[in-house]
C-alpha cells in the first residue's frame, strides 16, 4: 500500500496533469477548478510590457492573464514532457509551440513549477527564456 506521501504525490501529478488537459482544451473552468481561489499565477516579469509578466493573483488574474495572450500571440500548445513530484511541488519540464501574430512558429522550452496545498494549486511559476519568446512576438 503506498504511503501517504506517495499518493499525496500521485494525486498532485493527477491534478496538475488535468491542469495541462484544461488548457489544451482551452476549458478554463475546468483550469480554474484545479486551481486555488487565491492562486499566485507567475510569469517572468520580462513580459510585462505584453501585460503578461509578473504575478496574477487568484482566479480574476488568471483570467485576466489568459485574456491578453490572445492579443500577442497567434497561437500556442503546452507539450509537457517530464513530471518531478516530491512533496507539495510538482516541476514539469516540455515545450511550448508558439505562434506569433504574424504566424512564425516556434519550439520553446519551459519548466513550471507548480505548488499545491490541500489538493489544489496555490502558485504556478512559468520559466522560460523572455528574450528568445520576445524576438518571437516581435517577428
Amino acid at each position: 500500500m503506498p504511503t501517504t506521501a506517495a499518493a499525496t504525490s500521485d494525486e498532485n501529478l493527477a491534478l496538475i496533469r488535468r491542469s495541462y488537459r484544461a488548457f489544451h482544451e482551452r476549458d478554463v473552468a475546468a483550469l480554474l477548478g484545479t486551481l486555488h481561489p487565491e492562486v499566485e499565477w507567475v510569469h517572468p516579469d520580462g513580459m510585462a510590457e505584453y501585460g503578461l509578466g509578473g504575478t496574477k493573483h487568484g482566479h480574476a488574474g488568471v483570467r485576466e492573464f489568459l485574456s491578453r495572450v490572445p492579443a500577442v500571440l497567434g497561437g500556442m500548445r503546452l507539450e509537457p514532457q517530464e513530471f518531478v513530484a516530491s512533496g507539495d511541488r510538482v516541476v514539469v519540464f516540455g515545450v511550448r509551440q508558439v505562434t506569433s501574430v504574424r504566424g512564425t512558429t516556434k519550439t520553446l522550452p519551459f519548466i513550471h513549477s507548480w505548488t499545491l496545498r490541500d489538493g489544489v494549486a496555490v502558485r504556478m511559476e512559468d520559466i522560460f527564456d523572455t528574450v528568445v519568446f520576445r524576438r518571437l512576438i516581435e517577428s
